[in-house]
């Protein structure tokens, strides 16, 4: 059981960073064929790929941020990036392809399961007050105290 929570972490990680880096890279290279979309979900689709611009933003995150994971590195970064995407992939199933709702929701608690393994990352982010730190300038910082020497 010990062994079993040591690597859920890292499975977790690795299954999600997997999940982006191949479904992101499959909207460049088209090596997995997707199956036909309900009409209201083809034309949602549509309209992001007449943009121009929305698919290609959406897929080098996805695969920036699976390779983020799949190595370990900037992990709450990757999981930030992920977090709308993530959203927007809950809402596309549950409103337009619900076919699609099983992975959807897997994504989500993989997200979900990673942001609480790695929740301290997090902390000062949901702090819910917060002060800025002085940004010095030559000697003297922007809230009028003086500098101090060493």
């Amino acid at each position: 059981m010990d062994s079993l929570k040591k690597s859920l972490p890292s499975v977790t990680r690795l299954a999600l960073g997997l999940v982006f880096f191949v479904f992101g890279a499959n909207g460049f290279l088209s090596f997995i064929p997707q199956p036909p979309s309900p009409p209201a979900a083809g034309a949602f689709l549509g309209a992001l790929a007449a943009t121009g611009y929305m698919f290609p933003l959406i897929k080098t995150t996805e695969v920036v941020a699976g390779a983020l994971l799949l190595a370990g590195r900037y992990v709450p970064l990757a999981l930030t990036l992920l977090a709308p995407i993530i959203v927007n992939i809950v809402a596309f199933h549950v409103a337009l392809a619900p076919a699609g709702l099983p992975m959807a929701v897997f994504v989500l608690a993989a997200e979900v399961a990673l942001a609480w393994f790695y929740r301290d990352a997090f902390r000062s982010v949901l702090a819910a007050r917060s002060v800025p730190r002085s940004v010095t300038t030559e000697g003297a910082s922007l809230s009028g105290a003086q500098p101090t020497r060493a």
